[in-house]
């Protein structure tokens, strides 16, 4: 099972998230550790993406 693996970096991720997706709003980019299923929901109903699309493009960011 694929996981998503946010560290330290955070808030760099986040802004290139923002630059790809411009609608997505800080609180959609909220991330709480222990979270990250509720992260990829938004990001999903968002961006309509699939979860495996997201974690991987994240992880690779």
């Amino acid at each position: 099972m694929d996981k998503l693996e946010i560290k330290g970096k955070w808030n760099e991720v986040k802004g290139k998230v923002k630059q790809a997706y411009g609608d997505l709003t800080d609180d959609d980019l909220h991330h709480e550790e222990g979270k990250d299923d509720e992260l990829l929901g938004r990001l999903q109903q968002k961006t309509g993406k699939a979860r495996h699309e997201l974690v991987s493009w994240i992880n690779s960011l």
